[in-house]
């Protein structure tokens, strides 16, 4: 029996820490919108695998869920939001942002056949969102709401919270007036021929950011080389959904678990007609642009107007550009 030398097991035991961190999976929270597609490519075409990256990805419905599980160390990294991860900075929690994931994706939709044909309508209305201090609730109240429409949020409207895959059901039954929604539900209600787009939020305001690749301080310390090759993986997943949209949409449909829908007139639209749809209200970008800080200042204040957040914060407070740098340096 050969006898292992006691340099020999000092080497072993040395590196095992090491062997150890490297098989851990990185665990990947995003919300399940379709605006968070570069997940679930990066996934399905291998990308992940190809940057030598373990994950683990775990769909959430919202944001304010993945901020508990990222609060609770149940995953490393998170597709979210932006207003999550200014949140958790006012509360204590020391988060990123590393990179964007996609701009668009909201618009309030109401009756096809009802009264709602502007902003202006919903005064005395019922209207969906999701839950209040969430990133799509800033967005309604901050700024479809109050600077665009002029209403106010509290008295001038029923503003109703409820799952966002419960809205088309709420509106279809009139039990809601209007709904502010993401896609692919959008998508769905208009092809139908139930839901009417009011106001795309996108049209509005072009290309403005809304997913984000955020981790909290622990991952940012202990896992960077692991966070540099999520950011490629999810630069090659971007690029393929722009390059390649037909295959895109089909993994999209799929992924999803999308349906066909008939439309008014009868025909039957596809599940990646569907995506294809919801492509005219977003789209998919990596970079930071001095645009999308501005955009997410904006936010940070109507959290601030609203009495979701207890103080000011600096938009340059919350975004980390360096391990983006370290991936395109290294692509």
């Amino acid at each position: 029996m050969k006898r292992i030398l006691p340099a020999a097991l000092f080497a072993l035991a040395a590196a095992w820490p090491a062997a150890a961190q490297e098989s851990r999976p990185l665990r990947i929270g995003w919300v399940q919108a379709m605006a968070n597609a570069p997940a679930l490519i990066a996934e399905e075409k291998g990308y992940f695998r190809e940057e030598g990256l373990n994950v683990e990805l775990k769909g959430f419905g919202d944001g304010p869920v993945i901020q508990q599980a990222v609060a609770g160390g149940e995953i490393d990294v998170a597709y979210i939001g932006a207003p999550p991860v200014y949140q958790w900075a006012a509360r204590g929690l020391e988060a990123k942002i590393i990179a964007k994931v996609n701009y668009g994706q909201a618009a309030l939709i109401a009756r096809a056949d009802g009264s709602i044909q502007s902003l202006s309508d919903l005064k005395g209305k019922k209207l969906a969102g999701v839950n209040r201090g969430s990133g799509m609730d800033v967005l309604l109240r901050g700024l479809v709401l109050k600077e665009t429409a002029g209403l106010d949020p509290d008295a001038d409207l029923q503003l109703s919270q409820m799952p966002v895959g419960n809205m088309n059901a709420a509106l279809d039954t009139g039990v809601v007036d209007a709904a502010f929604s993401w896609e692919p539900f959008i998508s769905q209600s208009v092809l139908r021929g139930a839901g009417r787009v009011v106001f795309d939020v996108n049209a509005a305001l072009p290309g403005y950011p809304w997913y984000v690749v955020a981790a909290p301080a622990k991952t940012l310390k202990e896992r960077p080389d692991d966070l540099v090759k999520l950011l490629r993986a999810n630069t090659k997943a971007i690029a393929f959904l722009r390059e390649h949209p037909e295959e895109a949409n089909r993994i999209i449909a799929k992924s999803f678990k999308l349906e066909s829908v008939k439309a008014a007139d009868g025909s039957v639209v596809p599940p990646e007609a569907i995506v294809a749809e919801a492509r005219k209200r977003l789209g998919w970008s990596a970079a930071i642009e001095p645009t999308d800080r501005a955009f997410i200042q904006r936010l940070i204040n109507y959290s601030v107007d609203l009495g979701i957040l207890n103080k000011p914060l600096s938009v340059d407070d919350i975004i980390d550009d360096s391990f983006a740098a370290k991936a395109a340096a290294q692509h």
